[in-house]
């Protein structure tokens, strides 16, 4: 059940990076990204195409970070205070409003449509089949390559939290993501040259590697894993 998915994953990236090969200055640079982006409003706030939403994301991660981090408030008391001052104010709201014959608080109707839980639930299953898929090629499978690839990402995640807390991580990540496809959008052939002779050099030295190094190693048989 797993393996099929992924080959349809494959499948569909294999096909988009040959329609859309790196440094093809043919493609629209704002259409590219922009679709990339899932061309919706997300991408145009990342975008800054919407730079009042965009604003806010930036204005309210700042302020997030400062208060934690900086000034030193705890999450949980700043969060129960927070919702208690709002409780008040809307309950005041409500009782003035009916003695003064005024309007309610404009307060919509918050739910979660079934189709959108089911939309979270398809994708939180492919990801989650590519991680058990993963997980059984390094266990079962034995594969070397894909152990490094893990052993080496998961190194690095650890490397990178011990320079930064997890709140500093975040707001970050938030700058990173209102900064990058703006610059990326700006200058998409020089950085897809770059990215091109980047990728060619790491191919490379993966195939030196793997020639002088991986090929060596003792691998399990078909009739082992069979076995197995």
């Amino acid at each position: 059940m797993i393996r099929p998915v992924l080959a349809v994953l494959r499948t569909k990236k294999r096909n988009s990076a040959i329609a859309r090969p790196m440094g093809d200055s043919s493609l629209a640079l704002g259409t590219s990204v922009h679709k990339a982006l899932g061309g919706g409003s997300v991408a145009d706030v990342l975008l800054w195409r919407k730079w009042r939403g965009g604003a806010v994301m930036l204005v309210s991660a700042t302020t997030m970070w400062y208060l934690f981090e900086v000034a030193g408030y705890n999450f949980l008391t700043f969060v129960a205070n927070v919702l208690l001052l709002l409780i008040v104010i809307l309950f005041l709201w409500a009782k003035s409003a009916s003695l003064l014959n005024r309007p309610l608080p404009p307060i919509p109707n918050m739910e979660i449509s079934e189709r959108t839980i089911g939309i979270v639930a398809d994708e939180l299953q492919i990801w989650l089949n590519c991680v058990l898929s993963i997980a059984h090629d390094i266990t079962i499978g034995r594969n070397l390559k894909v152990f490094l690839k893990v052993a080496l990402s998961l190194w690095f995640v650890s490397f990178i939290g011990s320079l930064f807390n997890f709140l500093t991580l975040v707001y970050i990540g938030v700058i990173l993501i209102l900064s990058v496809p703006l610059v990326y959008e700006k200058y998409q052939p020089h950085i897809d040259e770059k990215l091109s002779v980047a990728h060619r050099v790491f191919q490379e030295q993966c195939r030196k590697l793997d020639e002088t190094v991986l090929s060596k190693l003792p691998l399990p048989s078909n009739k082992e894993k069979k076995m197995q």
